[in-house]
C-alpha cells in the first residue's frame, strides 16, 4: 500500500511532473542538450543545425525568417550566420539586391555537413520517439499543434 501511495504522489496533482507545460519544458531542455551533444563532434550547435536545415528546405531565406524558425532573435541569427559563413557553410551576398534582405544559401560543404548532422539528429529523434507507437506519435503531434494554436489564438485577441 505504501508504494501505491508514493506512486500516486509522484504522478499526482501535487507533482510538477503532472503539469503539461513543465513536462514540455523538460523535454525541450533534454532534447536540446542531447542534440547539442550529438552535434558537438561536427562543431555545430542546435541553432546552427536548425539554420542549415531551414536553408535546405527554403534556400534564400532571410535573416528574419531564419531567426523565427530557429526561435532566436535577429541579432543572434546574424551572429550565427556570420560564423557559418566564416566556415564556408553558407553564402550571403555582401549587398542586398533589393531592400535590405540578404538571401542566404547553403554551400556544397554546408550541405555535406548538414547531411551528417541530420543523420545524427534522426538518431536522437528515433530514440526520443522509441517508446511511442505510430498512433500515439500522431496523437501527441496533433495535441501539441492544438496547444500551439490555442496560445497563438489568445495572442491575436
Amino acid at each position: 500500500m505504501g508504494q501505491e501511495k508514493n506512486a500516486e504522489n509522484i504522478a499526482g496533482e501535487d507533482s510538477l511532473e503532472s503539469l503539461l507545460g513543465y513536462q514540455l519544458k523538460r523535454l525541450q531542455s533534454t532534447l536540446r542538450s542531447t542534440m547539442d551533444e550529438t552535434l558537438r563532434p561536427l562543431e555545430l550547435t542546435t541553432p546552427q543545425y536548425n539554420c542549415l536545415e531551414q536553408l535546405r528546405r527554403r534556400p534564400g531565406a532571410s535573416n528574419s525568417e531564419l531567426a523565427r524558425g530557429a526561435f532566436v532573435t535577429r541579432q543572434t541569427m546574424n551572429t550565427l550566420l556570420r560564423g557559418l559563413q566564416e566556415r564556408e557553410l553558407i553564402t550571403r551576398p555582401a549587398k542586398a539586391e533589393s531592400g535590405r534582405v540578404l538571401p542566404t544559401r547553403l554551400t556544397p560543404a554546408g550541405a555535406e555537413l548538414l547531411d551528417q548532422a541530420a543523420s545524427r539528429v534522426e538518431t536522437v529523434t528515433a530514440r526520443m520517439e522509441s517508446p511511442l507507437d505510430a498512433d500515439t506519435r500522431t496523437k501527441v503531434t496533433e495535441a501539441l499543434g492544438l496547444c500551439i494554436a490555442a496560445l497563438a489564438e489568445s495572442e491575436d485577441d
